[in-house]
């Protein structure tokens, strides 16, 4: 059975979309069938880290969203073209199917001035999952608290929240978890990224299951390595055995990992 799964943020420079990245990857090697879709149409980005050319980018999310083609019609196979390491080419045993939003400055103002259906946005979200096969469905959330993003939280299997140490994080994340609560959220999954290496993880995890009553699933610590990248990358691909990368494989097998 499919699964919907959520990645979201009350804040933005948490390092969302690096870790919705990195998790696609990871179910993907795991021999899964994956989707991941930039709902943050305002601020798009996670293509980057894919490797997606705009200029390769004949559709997006846009398209789907003002009538102009159906949803799958946006995917794009971006499996083959991922690199693990030294430039040896991934082994997905699934596949990886990308869903951008525009870079389009005409596009990006024009969901800022007129909106779009959210309930259309829905639809697309379960004719993905039928009509390419997925096994998981991961979706890059924009920050904070809006129509989509609520409807994104609601109709979701997962929801994984990021936040970093910091108060705003932690008082922006509180209300996050309250809504989520309301919206009778399956599970719910908390990341705790960008940590100095310094900290006591094991209090910090203590402090936070305790703050919000939701389990941790892990604490990502602050890497050069990953600031080195810049987002020209998978991370967890182009460091394989780095330490990182098996915190997030146990990240993403919680995420499978049925509730």
């Amino acid at each position: 059975m499919s699964k919907i799964i959520s990645v979201h943020s009350f804040r933005g420079g948490t390092g969302k979309s690096n870790t919705t990245a990195n998790l696609t990857a990871l179910i993907a090697q795991a021999g899964n069938r994956v989707g991941v879709i930039d709902t943050d149409i305002q601020s798009p980005g996670i293509h980057v880290l894919f490797g997606l050319d705009e200029d390769h980018m004949d559709k997006s999310l846009n398209d789907y969203l003002w009538g102009r083609c159906a949803i799958e019609e946006t995917a794009y196979d971006v499996g083959p073209t991922l690199k693990v390491g030294e430039g040896n080419v991934a082994i997905m045993s699934g596949g990886i199917y990308l869903i951008p939003s525009s870079l389009k400055v005409g596009e990006i103002a024009r969901v800022l001035r007129e909106g779009y259906d959210v309930s259309i946005l829905n639809d697309g979200f379960q004719d993905l999952v039928s009509r390419l096969d997925l096994d998981y469905l991961l979706i890059d959330t924009h920050p904070g608290l809006n129509e989509e993003t609520l409807l994104s939280i609601a109709i979701s299997d997962v929801l994984v929240l990021i936040l970093r140490p910091d108060q705003q994080d932690f008082q922006g994340t509180a209300v996050t978890v309250e809504v989520a609560r309301k919206l009778d959220v399956q599970r719910m999954l908390l990341v705790v990224n960008k940590v100095l290496p310094s900290f006591d993880f094991d209090s910090l995890r203590k402090q936070v299951e305790d703050t919000y009553h939701t389990p941790v699933a892990g604490i990502l610590p602050l890497s050069e390595d990953m600031v080195r990248l810049a987002s020209r990358g998978v991370f967890c691909l182009e460091y394989p055995n780095h330490p990182l990368t098996k915190r997030l494989k146990d990240i993403a097998e919680q995420v499978m990992a049925e509730g």
